[in-house]
C-alpha cells in the first residue's frame, strides 16, 4: 500500500504541473514546473521525503532507461545533426570550457565565502 501512495503522489504532481504547463500563456516544460512544485511541497513541509523515497530512488537508480526515447529520436535526425556538425562540435566545446570557468569560478567563490566566515 505505501508503494501505491508514493506512486499516486508522484504522479499527482506531474498531472498537476501538465495541468499548470496547459494553463500557462507561455511555453513551459510540465517537467520542470512538477520538480518546481515537489520542491515548493518539500520546502513547506506538506511533503515528506519519506513519502516519495522508496520511488524516487527506484527511479533515480533506473534514470538511464529514461533517456532511451531521447537518444533514439537523435537517429531520426543524422541528417540534419550531420550537416550543422562543425557548429554543433563548436558549440559543444565553447559550452563545455563555460562550464568549467563558471564552476571554478563558483567553488573559488564558496571557497573565499567558507574562509572569510571561520575568522
Amino acid at each position: 500500500m505505501k508503494i501505491i501512495c508514493q506512486i499516486a503522489i508522484i504522479f499527482t504532481i506531474c498531472w498537476i504541473s501538465q495541468i499548470v504547463e496547459a494553463i500557462l500563456p507561455f511555453p513551459f516544460p510540465a517537467s520542470v514546473i512538477g520538480m518546481v512544485l515537489l520542491l515548493i511541497l518539500l520546502l513547506v513541509r506538506v511533503l515528506k521525503v519519506d513519502h516519495i523515497r522508496e520511488k524516487s530512488d527506484f527511479l533515480l537508480s533506473n534514470m538511464a532507461f529514461f533517456f532511451i526515447p531521447a537518444g533514439v529520436s537523435i537517429i531520426n535526425y543524422f541528417d540534419i545533426l550531420a550537416s550543422n556538425l562543425i557548429p554543433l562540435l563548436i558549440i559543444c566545446f565553447v559550452s563545455t570550457l563555460l562550464t568549467f570557468a563558471v564552476t571554478a569560478y563558483a567553488v573559488r567563490l564558496t571557497r573565499h565565502l567558507m574562509n572569510r566566515r571561520k575568522k
